[in-house]
């Protein structure tokens, strides 16, 4: 470990699979703290087969585990619990996704290992949390998605509830498990006391949802599904352009809808009293929406993006990868980075480190390895004997 970034000298131990708890451990490793992940040996961690693959492997591995050290250890075997637990009490933060219970049958609960060290943290990432009716049931990102609300405000109110195509309950509960962890590390430092980061799926995704429950409560309005546009305010949606393109264009206040009025060439659309107010533009989107999308359906995207650009109206392209790959902005910031991975033998595209620290950055060190790279580096580390750490990582 090179000891960069804001959380270097924090040791975190990753147990778990899939993308939750894993998406968490990756934003820990990119601010520098040493990422240790447990996967069973052989297969590994599911999320090696998941998604687009190349040669077998799954393309998004490379980002998901990248910075980590990779031990190949089956906890299911009692005798690799010791070595677990004695790896488990090396560590600042244990980050676990397992189902509420398990851990404590393999005696890696938080209860026992705080009575040795009662700095540790341990971050939890489950369906439904670590109490309630339904701890102890499964849970993945989309049931998390279904229960806190985001699948019923997804798509279009004619259509049966829709996926965003990203794994998004999943990465919300991860993006709350890296705050917590690093909330509590916090709390370390003024008490020196632990405790346990209780992270639910669909609470994560609940916590998004704004004021819907109190909508209803207040109100009675039962927020649902509204496709492209957001109720009441107008123009804002996606328009087509000449090209076969979508383009992005928010220009709902007052004085940007006036200047749209403008640059669309009819004035007089600004001082129409159907159209003069945000109040009365959010009555008639569809009517409004369809004098836009007969102006930019005229017009190639190059062409509108000077027009909308030079009457400084929020605007922006409905981005695919090919797009994000040449555009100046992304290229400027770096927000692709590209990193030899030496499995798939060839550079790979991942999103860079976020958020951007000026002073003490993170960064991408490796990409993820294979299974079981790190094992003997590691449990070495520990005074392990040669025998014990080559029998530990062999495959079930």
């Amino acid at each position: 470990m090179d000891g960069e970034g804001p959380l270097a000298g924090i040791r975190v131990l990753e147990l778990g699979s899939f993308v939750a708890g894993p998406f968490a451990g990756q934003l820990l490793a990119d601010l520098g703290a040493e990422v240790i992940k447990i996967e069973i040996p052989g297969p590994g961690d599911p999320m090696r087969r998941w998604g687009v693959l190349l040669e077998g492997r799954s393309i998004w591995w490379s980002a998901l585990a990248r910075n980590k050290r990779l031990v190949a250890l089956d906890l299911r075997l009692p005798k690799n619990r010791d070595i677990a637990r004695r790896l488990a009490l090396t560590c600042d933060v244990i980050l676990e996704n397992f189902t509420p219970g398990r851990l404590e049958e393999w005696g890696l609960g938080y209860e026992e290992l705080n009575k040795e060290n009662p700095k540790l943290v341990m971050t939890r990432v489950s369906g439904f949390g670590q109490s309630g009716p339904r701890a102890l049931e499964p849970g993945f990102g989309s049931i998390g998605e279904a229960m806190g609300g985001l699948r019923e405000l997804t798509g279009s109110p004619d259509r049966p509830p829709a996926r965003a195509a990203l794994s998004m309950g999943d990465q919300i509960a991860g993006l709350f498990a890296a705050l917590g962890t690093v909330a509590a590390l916090r709390q370390v430092e003024r008490d020196g006391k632990g405790q346990v980061v209780d992270v639910a799926l669909y609470e994560s995704v609940f916590a998004l949802t704004e004021s819907l429950v109190a909508d209803y409560e207040l109100t009675g309005f039962i927020r649902t599904r509204t496709g492209g546009v957001l109720p009441g305010v107008a123009p804002s949606n996606a328009y087509p352009t000449a090209d076969g393109r979508m383009v992005m264009i928010a220009a709902n206040a007052d004085a940007i809808f006036s200047r749209l009025a403008d640059a669309m060439g009819q004035p007089e659309l600004a001082v129409d009293p159907r159209y003069a107010t945000h109040v009365e533009r959010g009555k008639r989107i569809e009517e409004l929406d369809a004098i836009v999308s007969a102006w930019t359906g005229s017009r190639p995207f190059d062409e509108l993006d000077a027009t909308l650009e030079a009457a400084a109206i929020p605007h922006g392209l409905i981005f695919r990868a090919p797009d994000m790959i040449s555009d100046p902005q992304y290229l400027e910031r770096q927000t692709i980075q590209r990193v030899y991975d030496d499995v798939l033998g060839q550079e790979v595209a991942m999103a860079s480190v976020m958020p951007r620290l000026s002073r003490t950055p993170g960064r991408i060190r490796w990409p993820g390895a294979d299974v079981g790279a790190h094992t003997r580096e590691v449990l070495s580390e520990l005074g392990l004997e040669p025998e014990v750490v080559e029998e530990a990582s062999k495959a079930p």
